[in-house]
């Protein structure tokens, strides 16, 4: 989906305005307005709008209660909600207006019409001129990647359709791309990916894509992309498998991020692998109790084949661990532990890196992407012991799961400088503006800030 914006035009004012304002806001418009506004009973809440006409009818402005101000999108309503036709912001607090409200007005002209027709709204914003609207552009059409990909139902967004999706990110960006298919991940050592996705008829896959100055700092991302994940032979319930089309978010959430640091030209020597496969139930399905030995050597046990999303990163992460790179970062639909700690809206992270988890939190902030960190807490390691191998995949420990899922993955990280997990839903299930119900780019603003901010 495309972002466009109308340069150096004029349009319909749109006005915002804090609950707490109101009475200063309502001193600055018209007569006409302020009557109208009173008489409509107007309070600033938050989420309000109105639509303020003329003297001939026409729409003269337009009106957003902002409530206490706190959401620095807010001024998505506008563009979900508008009829067609050219506006522009005027009388708005700096903290939503600016790059934040430009931002919020492209997100919320999102919409997933694959499988229905669009409707056409053609809403436009006259964007001032102190705005970067590339950076603005490049960071929707991320957002907007992560959320087509990850709406798309498996039967339409495979281990191969997601490989073809990389390609196409790459063949945009001049990127190099290879791509590992089948028992080819067998001859070349990736056998957790391999276990994981061969009971399906679609082949599994290690999708690598490669970009940027070769003396850069080395910075890898790493993506979980279980297409659909029935559980496997541990089945679950139809009620655990009926979003499971979002259990490829992590792969998503990389490939935006890979999207605005290439679009953005960022000085690094950027790297993205994300293990394709789908978690299936056939005669060849990988069984608990089986025992593996994992690319970096460790051998593992399956405890529970509902586990498969640790299996599949660990040899992805124990690859891209051997470059020592400066920053390795894997993202992940991985535990619904993460979801019962802290929600839908605040994903955890996890590192060992004080200065990266202080820079990560506050990207997360200023950009109102928000992220919560939860300790790598030593005390549970040996959860993540087999009595029979190195690991389990099925740690002996009924609570801290989501700790307990990062401790395991940090068995297949060594050489990196630098190592960070996140632990993501990819879906919205309480809307705001510019954020409806459903697929969500989590975690994908606020980690192309912080990598701005350093490597920009």
């Amino acid at each position: 989906m495309h972002v466009s914006f109308a340069k150096g035009a004029r349009g319909v004012p749109l006005h915002a305005v804090a609950a707490g304002d109101l009475k200063k806001f309502l001193a600055r418009r018209t007569k006409r307005e302020a009557a109208w506004l009173k008489q409509s009973g107007f309070a600033a809440k938050e989420g309000e709008l109105r639509s303020v006409p003329g003297a001939t009818g026409a729409l003269a402005c337009a009106v957003l209660g902002l409530g206490k101000g706190n959401d620095v999108l807010a001024l998505a309503t506008f563009s979900e909600s508008l009829p067609p036709g050219t506006y522009r912001f005027d009388d708005v607090p700096a903290s939503v207006g600016g790059a934040n409200g430009a931002l919020g007005w492209a997100l919320g002209t999102y919409s997933f019409a694959r499988y229905r027709k669009k409707k056409s709204r053609n809403v436009k914003l006259a964007i001032a001129s102190d705005i970067d609207a590339d950076d603005v552009t490049r960071i929707a059409e991320g957002v907007f990647l992560a959320r087509d990909l990850v709406n798309t139902p498996s039967n339409d967004m495979g281990p191969a359709e997601l490989a073809d999706a990389a390609k196409a990110l790459a063949k945009k960006h001049g990127a190099k791309i290879s791509i590992i298919e089948g028992d080819a991940l067998l001859k070349q050592n990736y056998p957790l990916i391999h276990a994981v996705g061969r009971a399906s008829s679609r082949a599994p896959r290690l999708v690598d894509i490669r970009w940027g100055r070769a003396g850069a700092p080395k910075v890898t991302l790493v993506g979980k992309g279980v297409c659909f994940d029935t559980g496997g032979l541990d089945l679950k319930s139809s009620s655990g498998m009926i979003t499971m089309k979002k259990d490829m978010g992590g792969a998503a959430v990389v490939l935006a991020v890979g999207h605005m640091a290439m679009d953005a030209k960022l000085d690094i020597n950027l790297r993205v692998l994300i293990p394709a496969v789908e978690n299936s139930v056939s005669a060849n399905a990988y069984r608990p109790g089986d025992v593996f030995t994992s690319r970096k050597g460790l051998t593992v046990e399956i405890g529970n084949t509902d586990a498969e999303g640790r299996l599949v990163l660990a040899d992805a992460l124990a690859e891209a661990d051997t470059e020592s790179p400066a920053l390795l970062i894997d993202v992940a639909t991985l535990t619904g532990a993460a979801r019962s700690a802290t929600g839908m809206e605040l994903p955890p992270f996890f590192t060992d890196d004080e200065t990266l988890a202080a820079d990560f939190a506050r990207s997360g902030n200023e950009v109102q992407d928000f992220v919560w960190r939860l300790p790598l807490w030593r005390g549970y390691e040996s959860a993540v012991n087999s009595s029979i191998a190195d690991l389990t995949n099925n740690p002996d420990y009924n609570l801290a799961g989501a700790i307990t899922a990062a401790l395991f993955l940090n068995r297949f990280v060594e050489k990196a400088k630098s190592w960070m997990h996140l632990d993501i839903p990819a879906w919205v299930d309480r809307p705001k503006p510019g954020r409806r119900k459903g697929a969500e780019a989590n975690t994908a603003r606020a980690l192309y800030a912080l990598l701005k901010a350093r490597y920009a």
